[in-house]
């Protein structure tokens, strides 16, 4: 049986694949299974943002995006959400040199306004400090929904419409696109999802409209840099048709 090689086995290896993107499952039952608090899980998890976050250049990708906070997680416990947030503050409190130093580029997407406003400060210093970054472009999905951000869109097309900015007829895709919080960046190629769920849980929904997806069973805090060195390699070997018809 044929062995997929591992970035630590042969050093850097590029799989083609630019522009990955994760929802990161399982903190909490990974934490369960140990007896531990859940806020434990998301703490280990946030150590294996850190190791995917350098290993990706090395393998080819150049865009990681991760779903870090759901419009529909408000509902979770004061408790894990207050440790959630507290959790993204020091993430950008510690890891603000090393993301500069690695000419890595840090941006937020979601609606802000509801996060408390040090934290809202501290996004929008770091996207400022590293918006010069280009060896990988860093998004991170706090307090998004996929559904809010096309309400969100939707609201904009209508108001310029309504303004006279822009006629109904002229709307199209790429008038949408350009009032999505990702305007600008290229569409995810893969979305990964970890932890044995397969549902989509209202991420990237109009972006992911080609991207292919990856159902892992393995838990957040246990994906490694050589699991996602493995899934990039079985993309490689996939035909995207975009709809097209099979050749």
């Amino acid at each position: 049986m044929a062995v997929t090689p591992t970035p630590e086995a042969t050093g850097a290896a590029d799989y083609g694949v630019p522009h990955v993107a994760i929802i990161m499952d399982g903190n909490g039952r990974w934490a369960k299974n140990r007896g531990w608090p859940r806020l434990v899980g998301h703490r280990k998890g946030a150590e294996r943002v850190k190791e995917i976050v350098r290993a990706c250049p090395d393998l080819g990708v150049r865009w990681l995006t991760v779903y870090a906070f759901s419009t529909e997680n408000w509902r979770r416990s004061t408790e894990e959400v207050l440790g959630l947030m507290a959790l993204f503050t020091r993430y950008i409190e510690n890891e603000a040199e090393a993301l500069a130093a690695e000419g890595v580029r840090l941006r937020f997407i979601g609606a802000r306004e509801r996060l408390d406003a040090r934290l809202q400060k501290m996004m929008a210093g770091i996207e400022e400090r590293t918006a010069g970054n280009a060896r990988l472009n860093f998004t991170v999905a706090i307090n998004y929904g996929g559904r809010d951000e096309l309400r969100r869109a939707m609201a904009r097309v209508a108001q310029d419409v309504a303004e006279g900015r822009l006629a109904a007829s002229a709307v199209n895709e790429a008038v949408i696109a350009a009032r999505l919080d990702t305007a600008g960046m290229p569409d995810p190629d893969l979305v990964i999802r970890t932890s044995g769920e397969t549902r989509t849980s209202n991420f990237l929904l109009w972006q992911a409209a080609y991207a292919e997806y990856e159902f892992t069973p393995t838990l957040w805090p246990d994906f490694t840099p050589a699991e996602l060195a493995r899934i990039l390699a079985c993309f490689g070997s996939r035909e995207r048709r975009f709809g097209g018809a099979q050749g």
